[in-house]
């Protein structure tokens, strides 16, 4: 069986980590001049070499030759994720006592250290607060924030960075050339930029993409395979938005669903393509933080179409600037009080008589946010999805609703309704901003909406649900 390649070109030496320079330097020095601390804390994403720098070290600190492979009795890894309760602590505290058996130090790599439970720490503190000589702790983590205060004023902390994207293809390609994998360029740039500052990732990517085809493997190919959106649909989603395009933004995005591309995915590529290029188009800097709330959100393809369309309430009806209104000679006021005969009244201007422009008392604005005492305009809002979804407008015309200021309900009264309902949730989502509500959620249930009368309510409930006509 073959070796997974991130394993197989794994580093061996401190010299052979990439990436990580500002680390491997200070180690190095302090090994070589005999300062070794008595903890170390290793911080930062996935992937970069937090645990292959923690082995190495052990090896080195020690003085013995380090592959892959390699286990001593001098040193011992443990899986804080497994071993996370005070009594695994408790048992470590007590070995710890117990001097190397032929190693100059004893050392105790804990990776993924920030799952220890808060009693495991509190056992775990004050052996490291004041460790026997021969004890050296290297803890690693990905996630620093869940450590107490007092564990890390006792360490030395090193932060890792992610991989930088020209180090990861120049890595990627000595790995590509030694594997006999035919990929070109700008395929390696995707695979990298797919990694996301990842090594690990990025080497399970290329492991992966190696039996993909027999020719040379293309960006083409890998997008297909990863579950990407094309460098042609991300550019057409960002003219849409340029253009605020209602129309294509729900076309492309429901093309990308249909192809099972994640609105993340696309999200991600995005954010990329907008930062790459913002100096050419600053104007898209506004859609970046709307991007950012994508993740976060219960339906991310809803919000997706709503970052990529917030501007169009705004642009589909233009503001008309009210004109100056032409003042006659007519309705010129007299003036209160009557000038000074010494001074020369100045001379009136004539003005010709012509039409006054019909204009607007009030420039038109954008509609105004819905509160939970206003009644929801739901036949604007019926009206208005017409156009762009006329199955769904044929539906909602028999539906009954609900709105609480933040949440429309719509009751389908059926499964196959709602299901209709349901592949027109992008598009509706898009409508309930034109009537006014912002960042508005719009929930479709099967059944039908119940009676506001609470007798009625409860006999249809007994009766197992039903319709209240009116005769």
């Amino acid at each position: 069986m073959g070796q997974a390649l991130y394993r197989k070109y794994r580093s061996k030496s401190l010299d052979e980590i990439v990436g990580q320079s500002h680390i491997t330097d200070m180690l190095r020095r302090a090994i070589a001049s005999g300062n070794v601390a008595h903890a170390y804390l290793l911080t930062g994403p996935r992937g970069v070499g937090k645990t292959s720098i923690a082995r190495i070290l052990a090896h080195e600190i020690n003085q013995l030759p380090y592959n892959d492979e390699s286990t001593h009795l001098d040193i011992i890894e443990i899986d804080a994720a497994s071993n996370n309760s005070v009594e695994d602590i408790r048992n470590l505290r007590d070995k710890v006592a117990v001097a190397p058996t032929s190693a100059p130090k004893k050392i105790y790599i804990i990776d993924e250290v920030h799952m220890l439970s808060k009693s495991a720490f509190n056992a775990l503190l004050k052996t490291l607060e004041e460790p026997p000589e021969h004890v050296v702790f290297i803890l690693a983590t990905t996630d620093v924030e869940k450590l107490p205060a007092t564990i890390i004023s006792r360490v030395q902390r090193f932060n890792f960075r992610l991989i930088d994207g020209d180090a990861a293809v120049k890595h990627l390609r000595a790995i590509s050339n030694a594997e006999n994998i035919d990929i070109n360029d700008e395929a390696l740039q995707l695979v990298a930029r797919h990694g996301q500052g990842s090594f690990r990732d990025s080497i399970s990517l290329l492991d992966q993409l190696r039996n993909l085809s027999d020719s040379t493997i293309t960006p083409e190919l890998i997008e297909s395979v990863v579950g990407l959106a094309s460098n042609e649909m991300v550019l057409e989603l960002l003219s849409a938005y340029d253009s605020q395009n209602l129309a294509k933004v729900t076309e492309l995005i429901d093309n990308a669903e249909k192809r099972g591309i994640s609105a993340i995915t696309i999200t991600d590529q995005l954010v990329h393509a907008v930062r790459t290029d913002i100096t050419a188009h600053p104007e898209r800097l506004p859609l970046l933080d709307k991007l950012l709330e994508v993740a976060k959100s219960s339906w991310p393809f809803v919000k997706l179409i709503t970052a990529l369309t917030s501007n169009t309430v705004r642009t589909a009806s233009p503001v008309v600037a009210p004109t100056p209104a032409v003042v006659s000679p007519k309705t010129t006021p007299t003036p209160a009080v009557a000038p000074k005969p010494a001074a020369k009244p100045a001379a009136k201007p004539k003005v010709a008589e012509v039409p006054e422009p019909k204009v607007s008392e009030k420039p038109v604005e954008p509609p105004k946010p819905l509160g939970p005492e206003q009644p929801f305009p739901w036949g604007d809002f019926v009206a208005n999805i017409k156009t762009s979804s006329p199955g769904a407008h044929s539906i909602l015309g028999k539906c009954d609703y609900s709105f609480d200021g933040t949440t429309l309900t719509i009751f389908a009264g059926k499964p196959f309704t709602k299901k209709q309902l349901d592949k027109s949730l992008p598009t509706m989502q898009a409508t309930l901003e034109s009537v006014g509500v912002q960042d508005g959620i719009i929930t479709v249930l099967e059944t039908i909406k119940p009676s506001d009368d609470s007798t009625i309510a409860a006999a249809l409930d007994i009766m197992g649900g039903g319709e209240e006509v009116a005769l």
